[in-house]
């Protein structure tokens, strides 16, 4: 991954809200390496990313359990096509 002042800034604001036990979400148009840069950010705090592709086929159930999984083992999740 390729350190920028934008992935910098990123970094920061996500662990900020971290130790105020809030979550980030990183948006913006397609291929501007949001993705990666949580990905990024997970392997130096630690934890498993998981990145889960969202379609119109994805149910209720379905995201419950992948939210249940991730609950438990203490991963963090990209959703992409979160449309």
């Amino acid at each position: 991954l390729l350190i920028t002042p934008l992935t910098e800034r990123c970094f920061v604001t996500c662990i900020s809200a971290m130790t105020q036990m809030y979550g980030g979400a990183p948006e913006g148009p397609a291929g501007t390496g949001k993705t990666e840069t949580v990905k990024e950010l997970a392997k130096i705090c630690g934890r498993f990313c998981l990145v889960f592709n969202c379609s119109e086929g994805v149910d209720v159930m379905t995201m419950a359990r992948f939210f249940r999984g991730l609950v438990q083992v203490g991963a963090w999740s990209c959703l992409d096509e979160f449309n």
